[in-house]
């Protein structure tokens, strides 16, 4: 029968042990192995052996250590280890206050709590010889590392969710809340995984997990476990869905009447989704100006029932319905920003007023030096009480000052201030300066959640947690916290969700990890390759696919980029996102081969065996599906250079002959084809009909429009042919 608890072994050593691992430390704090119990495999690196926790000050507190010491952030490493039922007392080096870890041991993972700091009748005294206290109630630390283990590399590491593995074993140091810091440090064949209580987040209480299994799917299955038990959202039963892989359309254009529409162009696609943005039934203005707000717009007269309607539209078809939301930004035009600035906007800096200010001031005075404050003109905006303010410049020498100010910045209304009033410089987005940030640590945070998600609750099924990276320092806390903070109101779960920002714990519900921006046609195939591509074979180490997206429909969009894109999402197992937009839908000429190519990836791609991944993996090498009477063919196909203006052509071999797919871009036209026009075949599919061909002065001439076949002579004959080809 195998162990598992706590307990001394007969050298002294404290075991800490589940079914998977066994964790031994010695009484000096320093862990001294981590073994696989199935195999007995040893995955402590001993070269980098550490003490399993620390704690660090912003400077030493005790007195006499502060005088023998620099007074700087300073760390004091576990120098003793004791065993008291559940718990881990441990002292540190210099310090005289201990702690208490206490240990919660399942099946699957082992909890580590900081349950409390000990404090003697010694400590906190000013000095050795004097009873005399230190006004302090609670030990002065920055941070307590709940867990340090230095572990061999493996092939693989999921540097988000900190785990390393291979198909025999695994390892990693989680939260199990946004609270817990989770890092890493890289040694030459090792990593030192970590896991910190934070205070001003939380330290005493403040929890993280290790969990140890044997190779990837039996970790997996651990970490459901603990999600179960958790009350977590379910990262791995996401991952596991089927649902998880399949592309969407992105629309900011949905409404009651067109729905019905949006979704005929979707399945023309055979696309399983929808994400709506917020703007199709909030009100809009131009880029952020109205985030918060989040009132209905004049196509949703009826509301909440309107939006139900369509989503149940969407549902009905057999669709997921999804949510495109910014649950940090607050626009500039809103009521939050103007005419009051409300006091929950987030203030990069702080300043103290020196002097009040009347109405008709253009100088403030401050008494914080101004260095680096923001000289962005659009971000050069301060925030006094409910007044915004746009500054000019500052004095870098007392007394310090900001100068040419403008009053009442974004219509806001202009007041006076008193002497001593706090304000600062207002965290305005990088992106495009239309919003501002809140201030997470405010109700402002609660209040916008609770507005993304009654929205949600409507029926919504999956959600992209755009802006995500507007937060503030440490964002390992606050970006996961402020998704969280808005996940948290769902009443039903998400499917999956995306996200424009990730940290450690949004690993839980960010199931589909995250979808990139616009990339041009002219640049697409290359920036496919330079960043989703490439991220998807890191993110893999971390069990979480990405979106190959997001691709906005531009009126020159061509068939082979869509073959392009989804081909390689498709060698990664990633979807694709369209941004559809309507207008240029209808004056794309070539939409209908354009969605034709999305619906045969969304239909191949789940039979796709794992050598043609491998192939589609080319950076160079281009591949084409083509329709048979009976499923598909995966072929490479080359583009031909020097083709007329207007045409594109592929050719590539299938089965001992010759192809060549071409089509027009712009419309349509007649080509003329130095080739004999009884030894070609031309047909508007792959299998499909025959197109006429006519013979012209010695020349096969063809109608060229939608994306058709060629075939006949040879590969290089056909070349020759498209490159001396007349287009009329």
């Amino acid at each position: 029968m195998q162990k598992k608890g706590m307990y001394r072994d007969a050298s002294g050593c404290i075991v800490i042990e589940n079914r998977h691992l066994r964790l031994t430390a010695t009484e000096d704090a320093v862990v001294r192995s981590l073994v696989v119990k199935a195999s007995g495999r040893e995955l402590l690196d001993k070269e980098e052996l550490c003490p399993l926790f620390s704690l660090t000050e912003e400077r030493p507190y005790n007195n006499e250590i502060k005088l023998m010491y620099p007074n700087k952030r300073t760390t004091f490493a576990a120098r003793s280890l004791a065993l008291e039922g559940d718990r881990l007392i441990l002292h540190f080096d210099l310090v005289t206050f201990g702690a208490a870890v206490e240990v919660d041991i399942k099946d699957e993972y082992i909890l580590f709590r900081l349950a409390e700091f000990i404090i003697t009748d010694k400590d906190f005294c000013v000095g050795p010889t004097t009873k005399q206290k230190l006004n302090m109630d609670i030990p002065p630390v920055a941070s307590f590392r709940l867990l340090s283990l230095p572990v061999k590399r493996m092939a693989n590491f999921g540097e988000w969710l900190n785990v390393t593995w291979d198909e025999s074993a695994a390892v990693a140091v989680v939260a199990t809340s946004p609270a817990a810091s989770i890092h890493h440090e890289k040694r030459k064949d090792a990593l030192i995984l970590t896991a910190d209580a934070v205070r001003g987040i939380e330290l005493v209480g403040c929890t993280c997990a290790l969990i140890v299994a044997e190779g990837k799917e039996t970790f997996l299955d651990a970490m459901d476990v603990m999600e179960k038990d958790l009350g977590l959202p379910r990262g791995v039963e996401s991952r596991r869905s089927g649902k998880l892989n399949r592309s969407t359309f992105w629309t900011y254009h949905a409404d009651p009447t067109n729905i019905d529409h949006i979704i005929d162009l979707a399945k023309q696609a055979g696309v399983s989704g929808i994400l709506f943005y917020f703007t199709c039934f909030t009100k809009k203005s131009s880029g952020y100006r109205l985030c918060g707000n989040y009132d209905y717009n004049d196509e949703y007269p009826n509301g909440d029932e309107d939006l139900k309607y369509v989503l149940k539209k969407v549902h009905d078809a057999g669709m997921m319905a999804g949510f495109h939301f910014l649950q940090t930004h607050i626009g500039i035009e809103s009521r939050y920003v103007t005419p009051v600035a409300d006091h929950r906007l987030h203030l990069t800096r702080h300043f103290t007023l020196a002097k009040p200010l009347g109405k008709e001031d253009a100088v403030i005075y401050v008494e914080q030096p101004t260095a680096d404050a923001p000289m962005q003109e659009d971000c050069r905006v301060l925030q006094f009480g409910g007044e915004l303010i746009h500054y000019e410049s500052y004095t870098k020498e007392p007394p310090y000052a900001f100068l040419g100010c403008k009053r009442g910045h974004f219509n806001t209304i202009v007041t006076e201030h008193p002497l001593g009033q706090i304000g600062g410089t207002l965290d305005v987005s990088e992106f495009g300066a239309t919003s501002v940030y809140l201030d997470q640590d405010s109700s402002l945070a609660d209040e916008v959640a609770e507005k993304l998600a009654h929205f949600y609750n409507l029926g919504f099924d999956y959600c992209y947690m755009d802006g995500s990276e507007g937060a503030k320092a440490p964002f390992d806390y606050h970006v996961s916290n402020a998704q969280y903070r808005v996940i948290k109101r769902f009443d039903h779960p998400t499917l999956y969700c995306e996200g424009a920002a990730k940290t450690h714990f949004g690993w839980h519900y960010l199931s589909g990890g995250n979808a990139f921006d616009i990339f041009p046609c002219e640049t697409f195939k290359d920036l496919i390759l330079e960043f989703p591509f490439h991220e998807a074979k890191h993110m893999r180490e971390d069990f979480t696919r990405v979106n190959f997206g997001w691709w906005k429909y531009y009126v020159e969009t061509e068939p082979d980029i869509y073959e392009f894109g989804t081909s390689r999402a498709a060698s990664w197992d990633c979807p694709v996102t369209m941004l559809l937009d309507l207008p240029e839908v209808e004056q794309n000429p070539r939409t209908k081969d354009n969605f034709e190519v999305i619906r045969r990836w969304e239909e191949y791609r789940p039979m796709l065996t794992e050598e043609q991944k491998l192939a589609l993996r080319s950076h160079e090498q281009e591949h084409t599906l083509l329709k048979l009477e009976k499923g598909y063919a995966l072929v490479p196909y080359d583009r031909v250079k020097n083709t007329p203006d207007g045409i594109t052509a592929y050719t590539f071999e299938y089965e001992g002959k010759a192809y060549a797919t071409l089509w027009h871009k712009k419309g349509e036209g007649r080509l003329a084809l130095p080739l004999d026009a009884k030894a070609i075949t031309y047909k508007d599919e792959f299998c499909g009909s025959a197109l006429p061909i006519a013979e012209e002065n010695g020349n096969a001439v063809i109608s060229v429009s939608d994306k058709a076949y060629l075939c006949g002579a040879s590969r290089e004959a056909l070349i020759e042919a498209l490159s001396c080809a007349k287009l009329a």
